[in-house]
């Protein structure tokens, strides 16, 4: 059997009555829980509080307004050169000097991103691209426009 060194058993020792906590009612009742549910963290608790749960009271760091953060809704440019054949068809792209114009605004993304192959010569209007995205592009001989606008680019 293994013994017991981190904490000792404070209940049934001995197996008699008051199971060694005297004659009169120590340990017995619920006075001495010291209250109901979170009572007394402020008080009575509070040494508990120190050491157990430090960061129970207070404010902890900021939310910051929904208007001030541009949301990004990004693109991949693999994703562009996939669907840039049906744009045409649809006419949501046209072709200039043998690149196929595509405004992602127009898509409803305001970022380029750099994940996937470019095989096709686009020529991307964007408010905001990355930089693998942009040298993609300009590899398979393409152009990037960049539009001002407030969502950053890296």
């Amino acid at each position: 059997m293994v013994v017991r060194r981190r904490k000792k058993s404070r209940k049934l020792r001995g197996r008699t009555r008051t199971m060694g906590w005297g004659r009169i009612g120590q340990h017995r009742k619920s006075g001495s829980r010291g209250g109901f549910g979170l009572a007394g963290f402020h008080k009575h608790k509070w040494t508990w509080v120190v050491k157990y749960a430090p960061n129970w009271f207070g404010k902890h760091g900021f939310t910051q307004p929904p208007a001030i953060v541009a949301e990004i809704r990004g693109i991949n440019v693999g994703r562009l050169d996939e669907i840039a054949r049906e744009l045409l068809a649809k006419g949501k792209a046209v072709k200039e000097d043998g690149k196929i114009v595509i405004n992602v605004e127009e898509l409803g993304y305001n970022k380029v991103l750099g994940g996937g192959k470019v095989t096709l010569p686009l020529k991307v209007i964007t408010p905001a691209i990355t930089e693998s995205a942009r040298r993609k592009i300009e590899e398979a001989g393409g152009e990037v426009v960049v539009k001002g606008s407030s969502v950053g680019s890296e």
